[in-house]
């Protein structure tokens, strides 16, 4: 825990240099280090950087639902995202609203997070949408091409999901989600 502990240091002490007098708020992954299992997905939202823990807004709901239809505790993971902070942007309307990361943060973050995989060391590494996906595997890797099948990347296995969030927006991909997770449950059952 101590090296993780290191490791967020030292990318604090990155972020306030690399983004100066924009105090960032960085949400750190959490969990245990040789969790089974870690979770990446893309960025932190609002709830989840005022509370500075990772997928506890809607999103984190939706995905704490699905674990808990396939038997999965939280607890028993690490969660993570692939990008420290909240990306955001003005909408027409005037207020601060999320944003997809762009390369140029995800790109900052990639060597951030693989050193978080290494000293997490889990068993599989789950990607959630096509930002931590393409962080790890190449920016030609989609997500619906993917999702639901065990990868083999550097060494480690990979299992590529639906950021849960793409359930709040598309409903119709509740079954595809469900039946996802329910195959990683039966893959860590068989292990």
């Amino acid at each position: 825990m101590r090296e993780l502990e290191k490791l967020r240091s030292e990318l604090e002490k990155l972020v306030d240099e690399v983004y100066e007098g924009e105090r960032k708020v960085l949400v750190h992954g959490e969990g245990r280090t040789g969790a089974r299992v870690m979770l990446i997905g893309e960025a932190p939202g609002e709830q989840e950087t005022l509370k500075r823990r990772p997928f506890v807004g809607k999103a984190g709901r939706n995905l704490d639902e699905f674990l808990e239809m396939a038997g999965i505790d939280r607890n028993e993971l690490y969660v993570s995202n692939a990008v420290k902070f909240r990306p955001t942007k003005i909408s027409a309307a005037g207020r601060v609203v999320n944003r997809p990361p762009t390369r140029e943060e995800v790109k900052l973050f990639l060597p951030w997070l693989r050193r978080e995989i290494e000293l997490v060391s889990p068993e599989v590494v789950v990607t959630l949408g096509n930002v931590p996906l393409r962080a790890l595997a190449g920016p030609k890797v989609v997500i619906g091409d993917v999702h639901g099948q065990f990868m083999e990347l550097d060494g480690a296995r990979l299992y590529p999901m639906y950021h849960p969030a793409s359930l709040i927006y598309n409903p119709s991909l509740r079954a595809v989600y469900a039946q996802d997770v329910g195959r990683l449950a039966e893959w860590l059952k068989e292990k």
